[in-house]
């Protein structure tokens, strides 16, 4: 997931991972979500994020990753603390959730 450098809050963005059995956080992770205030996170040069979601990490992206479990079905909720006129203008929208290969 790409998370563009220009989020329309007056805060943070937040994203979780969460189990789709229980629709409760992932039991037994060591991080369940990421947020825009992650200091261990790598951003690109034009400020956006990457965000990373499966049960292995990307050599070289832990610092992006959320973990997930294996052969269980996940869902992400992304969250807007302070939200600005463009997200109820309709004017910004979050990009869709990409499958690596």
């Amino acid at each position: 997931m790409r998370v563009l450098g220009d989020v329309p809050v007056s805060q943070l963005w937040s994203v979780t991972a969460y189990e789709h059995a229980t629709c409760a956080l992932i039991r037994n992770v060591a991080r369940p979500s990421m947020d825009s205030y992650d200091t261990k996170a790598s951003k690109c040069a034009d400020g956006s994020m990457h965000v990373y979601f499966g049960p292995k990490a990307p050599p070289g992206k832990e610092a992006n990753w959320i973990p997930t479990v294996a052969g269980k079905d996940w869902f992400p909720y992304f969250r807007f603390y302070g939200p600005q006129q463009p997200l109820f203008a309709k004017a910004w929208k979050l990009p869709e959730i990409e499958k690596m290969s």
